[in-house]
């Protein structure tokens, strides 16, 4: 009879009966996949890319900034305070470095207007200066705090989509890669197939490999012994997870190509050029002097992620007519970080990468996950969400992820068992 649901009917389920059950529809599609042998899930190929939320571009909230705020309202505040409470002889407050709370800083201020009115202190100006710090620095503490509490670890977020944060998007219209809010979307692929997905507020994709590895698993209940990804995904961390987790890292590093060009080959002043003694832990330079073993530097990561770098220097370089080629320092003598656990980490992935499985993989990689990007954003025109918090925003990329995966098993002449 023509009759058709409402667009507001479509919303209605999209969002509150299909947005929690999605995700299992999408895992039940994919072992679907497994059992008509389109997948094994033995391989991942792993990409990202950010799109764009529905948010309002110039909506931002900075966390430098807002702290940066804070600080300056924190400091203006405590000397408006000090001083009433040096007229009304009232015990000074032990204030440390920490920044008062909105709480405190209300508690504070009706003390003293308290004290003001009883003692009848008639000093108009200081008494107006402690009302203003009620009435609006009090409300702008608590409004920063509510800023920061949202922002949590990220650098920033956006007024109208509180779970998207602002990163670079290489698609913008105006071709200058502007800053604007979205989402960074990370796939896993076998075929052109989706079988892993998830959303992240990192721009850099180093960041999410592992907590997407960890949710391939909690997906499937195993994992796969292979992963291929891109530079952006090398390190140390991640390195050690895949192998430490018995997955082959089919991973590039960041100067995996750069490094086998001849200006950096033949150039003899690169640490990775120069000779190593490994019996004695020294380094010869091109002029023969040792480079000798200093101390240990730890570092940690923004991740969380401890790793070690040791130093070594010459004994001095002041004479040495090779210096100007050598370093461009100002000190007397040249000092060298490596991290020795990295580069075995890199040479692992190199041997890898450059067998004959790992040609096979590397050709493969870009017309698996980029192959599906440019599949749903171009082909499909899906550039930007259009649902507004992350709970959504995820059930709709799911919702991609399951259109996706059923057009590519019809076209591939999947048949519904009966």
């Amino acid at each position: 009879g023509m009759q058709r649901p409402d667009f507001n009917t479509i919303n209605y389920f999209r969002k509150y009966r299909l947005a929690d059950v999605i995700d299992d529809i999408f895992t039940q599609v994919v072992q679907m996949l497994v059992d008509a042998k389109f997948v094994s899930l033995e391989v991942q190929y792993i990409d990202g890319t950010k799109i764009e939320a529905n948010a309002n571009k110039y909506t931002f909230v900075w966390k430098k900034a807002t702290k940066t705020n804070q600080d300056k309202l924190d400091l203006k505040v405590k000397s408006i305070l000090r001083e009433a409470e040096r007229v009304l002889n009232m015990e000074l407050k032990d204030e440390s470095d920490n920044i008062m709370t909105a709480e405190e800083m209300q508690k504070r201020t009706d003390d003293i207007l308290t004290q003001m009115d009883e003692k009848g202190i008639s000093d108009k100006k200081l008494r107006k200066a402690v009302a203003k710090v009620k009435e609006e620095s009090v409300p702008k503490m608590k409004e920063y705090e509510e800023k920061l509490e949202i922002v949590g670890d990220r650098g920033s977020y956006s007024k109208t989509d509180k779970d998207a944060t602002f990163m670079r998007m290489k698609e913008d219209a105006m071709n200058n890669g502007q800053t604007k809010p979205g989402y960074n979307v990370q796939i896993a692929t076998e075929n052109q197939f989706i079988t892993n997905y998830d959303l992240y507020w990192r721009p850099t994709d180093q960041g999410t490999l592992i907590p997407f590895l960890d949710s391939f698993k909690d997906r499937y209940g195993r994992q796969s012994s292979t992963v291929c990804a891109d530079s952006g995904y090398g390190s140390e961390m991640n390195y050690e997870y895949m192998l430490s987790n018995q997955i082959d890292p089919y991973v590039k590093y960041n100067m995996f190509h750069a490094e086998d060009k001849r200006n950096r080959k033949n150039n003899p002043f690169l640490v990775e050029n120069m000779f190593y003694n490994q019996e004695q832990n020294f380094y010869v330079c091109p002029r023969g002097q040792h480079l000798d073993f200093v101390w240990e530097v730890k570092e940690t990561s923004d991740l969380g992620y401890e790793s070690t770098k040791s130093v070594y220097r010459a004994k001095d370089c002041s004479r040495c007519p090779l210096r100007g080629m050598c370093y461009k320092g100002k000190a007397d003598r040249r000092t060298i970080e490596v991290n020795h656990r990295n580069n075995e980490l890199r040479a692992m992935a190199k041997e890898l990468l450059t067998s004959e499985e790992g040609l096979k993989h590397r050709s493969k990689r870009p017309i698996e996950p980029e192959a599906v990007f440019g599949q749903i954003k171009y082909d499909n025109n899906f550039k930007r969400f259009h649902y507004i918090g992350r709970r959504l925003v995820k059930a709709e990329f799911a919702t991609i992820a399951v259109a996706h995966n059923i057009r590519k098993m019809i076209s591939n002449g999947y048949v519904m068992p009966l």
